[in-house]
């Protein structure tokens, strides 16, 4: 509408992107994002403005943030807002479909030089899920990293064959799943609940290899 029209090019077709996909979303109980509110924090990190967030938790809190957007990412179906937040101290990926009202202030901001936001939501969806996960694997970190998907944790090298995977997660079937993509011997150190799911996992695999009876 208007607010895509009196946008900049660039940040228009973003904004355009969010209006048909919210109107086509076949999910009448999907979350979709405002597109005057999507178009507003596009704007934002174009000017590199500082903005106050109106955000409603998922427990239904109002709460109210105040900002620097880097930038807007669409990620698993949903749309995040990239950023450092000043009330929480911290970085921060906020769901657009949560936020709502966005209020531009006077003050300027400058992203990361090195932000790369994709990776960066990859990181921040990886934590804060309800097991703690602590894996180390005997292969050197560059191997792992072609392995599994970033968003089960952060890979860190202890040397040059070894690598730490820290992450989280509340499906320990999923992670178990990609842990076994890796092509090489790993312990897992931290998650009693995964550990459990990768004895399961493990066992079911040994079944599936047993000569079947004529």
């Amino acid at each position: 509408g208007k607010i895509v029209r009196a946008l900049p090019e660039p940040v228009a077709a973003q904004a355009e992107a969010v209006r048909r996909t919210t109107a086509l979303a076949p999910d009448r109980a999907a979350a979709r994002p405002d597109p005057g509110t999507t178009a507003a924090l596009v704007q934002a990190c174009s000017n590199h403005r500082q903005v106050r967030l109106n955000y409603r938790s998922e427990a239904g809190s109002d709460l109210r943030h105040e900002v620097d957007p880097w930038a807007v990412v669409v990620r698993h179906g949903r749309w995040y807002l990239l950023c450092w937040s000043h009330t929480a101290g911290a970085r921060r990926a906020y769901r657009i479909d949560r936020v709502r009202g966005v209020e531009e202030l006077d003050d300027t901001t400058s992203p990361p030089a090195d932000l790369d936001p994709v990776a960066l939501l990859e990181e921040h969806l990886a934590v804060g899920w309800e097991y703690d996960v602590d894996v180390v694997i005997d292969a050197p970190i560059a191997t792992v990293a072609r392995c599994l998907p970033r968003a089960v944790g952060r890979l860190e090298p202890l040397d040059a064959e070894t690598t730490r995977l820290v992450g989280s997660t509340s499906n320990p079937w999923w992670y178990a799943d990609q842990l076994a993509k890796i092509p090489a011997p790993y312990r897992i150190v931290r998650c009693p609940e995964l550990q459990q799911t990768a004895r399961a996992l493990g066992q079911r695999l040994l079944a599936a290899g047993e000569p079947q009876p004529a």
